[in-house]
């Protein structure tokens, strides 16, 4: 029998199908059907009450849009919380939030569970923060339709750092925003000389320290 996964990510959403192609591709669909993660995807809807399943409605005080329910945000946040060995990290994606880096990434992917919830709309209203206590998290100054893009943003990040998901565990480290502080070297690959513009020799000499010589120097 298969080990458990070692990860959970759940993700509460108004519209879970935006992630399905997400889901179903490269490196996240691999470390799911390997095993190592377990993602899983809510409706919010779900959770809402009368004949119509409202979640939004207009706020108070007047101005444009429609602002996010608290009852069934809350009501959904706490019942797949529970749903679970630990209640997990809940992260309320927010351009309010702090600001995602790598040094945040990683210290996502230590985590055994995350609970990802996305808003729509105008946002939440007020006591859905009040209530529950969520980490607010950021993926840029900007705005965005909804919070599953920024779902993705997080799923992604996190879930190529989760032991046994690159095939080479060297990657993560190697990659942009790497331990020593610089961004990814230029990398080269077949053909050797293309519009005039050739491999650098040292990365055919076959010496090893010349080439990482060459890729700490070349960092940018």
């Amino acid at each position: 029998m298969a080990a458990a996964p070692t990860h959970r990510i759940d993700v509460l959403t108004l519209f879970p199908a935006l992630l399905d192609g997400f889901l179903g591709q490269s490196i996240v669909r691999r470390a799911v059907a390997r095993g190592l993660v377990d993602i899983r995807r809510w409706d919010i809807r779900d959770w809402a009450e009368g004949k119509h399943k409202q979640v939004d409605d207009r706020p108070f005080g007047g101005g444009p849009g429609m602002i996010l329910m608290a009852p069934p945000v809350v009501a959904a946040a706490e019942a797949v919380g529970a749903a679970g060995d630990s209640p997990g990290r809940l992260i309320l994606l927010s351009p309010q939030g702090r600001r995602l880096d790598q040094a945040r990434v990683e210290e996502l992917a230590s985590e055994p569970r995350l609970i990802l919830l996305c808003g729509r709309y105008e946002g939440f209203d007020e006591r859905v923060i009040d209530v529950l206590q969520p980490e607010l998290l950021s993926v840029g100054d900007y705005v965005l339709s909804g919070g599953e893009v920024a779902a993705m943003v997080v799923i992604d990040a996190v879930v190529r750092l989760i032991p046994g998901v690159l095939g080479d565990a060297q990657s993560a480290v190697d990659e942009s925003f790497g331990p020593d502080g610089g961004l990814e070297y230029p990398q080269y690959t077949r053909p050797r000389v293309y519009r005039s513009l050739a491999v650098p020799d040292v990365l055919l000499s076959g010496d090893h320290a010349a080439i990482a010589e060459w890729r700490k120097k070349h960092r940018r």
